[in-house]
């Protein structure tokens, strides 16, 4: 089970491989902030809570966004991860401002 969390909504849907974050809260009609999908504005930051093994490895892009520190503690774009392997996914949208 893949779990969506912002600050007004929470919703649970089954993940699919191949999708990012980003296109499961698309998808589900959950009101996920962004702009670019590139990687490069970070309105779409996540904290990934549970399931991090389950997803992609961090993009370039992550990485050039992204603090080393945030990235050990499971931050993330939602545009740039993407679900490899089904499982219990638990993610929030933490976005800078």
């Amino acid at each position: 089970m893949l779990e969506l969390k912002t600050r007004k909504t929470q919703k649970q849907l089954v993940p699919e491989t191949g999708l990012t974050l980003l296109d499961h809260a698309l998808k589900a009609d959950v009101d996920w902030g962004f702009s670019c999908t590139r990687g490069t504005c970070a309105r779409c930051r996540c904290y990934v809570a549970v399931g991090r093994e389950l997803l992609s490895e961090p993009s370039e892009a992550e990485e050039d966004r992204l603090e080393p520190e945030e990235l050990e503690q499971g931050y993330r774009l939602a545009c740039q991860c993407i679900v490899k392997h089904v499982g219990p996914i638990s993610v929030t949208h933490k976005p800078y401002f």
